[in-house]
């Protein structure tokens, strides 16, 4: 009788199993047929290094596709673009183009080579626009932390010839429609004293921290202090509780870009920490993605 009931469950048990792995597989099915998925697209190679990006596009549709380039964080040591991937096969499931992207990191590499990669990786995709379907007229950004600083920058110097770069596609403009930028420091200058690792972070990344004789240098590279009428429209998404990045980083450029007449939201996310998990990250992807639908008028 025990041998039976032993059989019957461990029957029970292996069915269970297996409509589970069909279930997750049929999920992956489902999603596949969805999206398009192209990894390891070499977008640039500057001095033999080779910058790479993963592309999702919808399935079906004739595009041309609005495109979405996510910027993955790391405090601009560390990271990788294929952090951003789920969230790339996400953004194409709702009809867009999505592209995570590698950009040089520091200590090896130092401010502006990050932003020239941002901006190359945007050239790349205007110039290669009809071969993938992408609208190069409809481009955004998006990243959290390092990545959302970076978005962040493409949105106020836009129009500034001096971050453009020295390479990859220089007859193309590298112009973003709009932003989303989640927990990103917008004045370098007050870091000290918030997060402990900005003193060695910033001398990897500007080579060196912040001194009377180094100040200029942490401003240059601080988004709030590039923001014109010019900037592109923004979405600021940020964790209340975040204590590497406080909150109020995002405060003061909404209130800059307000008083440039600049579209742009502030989402507290109540609560929230730096790094942003569970019904906290929900919320800031349905408010990234409702805000790029909104700003390319992509019907849902």
């Amino acid at each position: 009788m025990r041998r039976r009931c032993y059989s019957l469950l461990k029957f029970r048990l292996i069915t269970c199993i297996v409509a589970v792995f069909a279930l997750s597989r049929s999920g992956l099915s489902a999603e596949n047929e969805q999206v398009r998925w192209t990894p390891d697209i070499v977008f640039a190679t500057v001095a033999d290094e080779p910058l790479k990006l993963n592309l999702a596009r919808p399935a079906s549709g004739d595009g041309p596709f609005p495109v979405i380039v996510c910027i993955h964080g790391g405090g601009f040591s560390g990271g990788r673009r294929e952090d951003y991937d789920d969230l790339c096969r996400k953004f194409a499931a709702r009809g867009f183009a999505a592209a995570t992207i590698d950009y040089r990191l520091s200590p090896k590499h130092r401010w502006p080579a990050h932003i020239y990669d941002c901006k190359a990786s945007i050239r790349w995709l205007r110039a290669h626009a009809a071969e993938y379907r992408l609208d190069p007229d409809k481009i955004g950004a998006m990243g959290s932390s390092a990545g959302g600083h970076l978005s962040q920058f493409l949105a106020v110097t836009n129009d500034v010839q001096e971050f453009v770069g020295d390479h990859t596609h220089l007859d193309q403009s590298s112009k973003v429609n709009c932003v989303a930028a989640w927990a990103q420091a917008s004045d370098f200058t007050r870091e000290y004293g918030v997060w402990k690792e900005a003193p060695e972070a910033f001398k990897g990344f500007l080579g060196a921290d912040l001194t009377a004789q180094t100040r200029r240098l942490h401003v240059r590279a601080s988004p709030l202090f590039w923001v014109t009428p010019n900037a592109a429209p923004t979405l600021l998404v940020h964790g209340t509780a975040d204590q590497d990045v406080l909150f109020v980083q995002s405060v003061w450029i909404h209130e800059r870009l307000l008083s440039a007449e600049v579209e742009t939201h502030l989402v507290p996310i109540e609560g929230g920490g730096h790094g942003l998990t569970g019904a906290h990250l929900h919320q800031a992807e349905q408010a990234t993605f409702e805000f790029f639908e909104q700003q390319f008028q992509l019907k849902k």
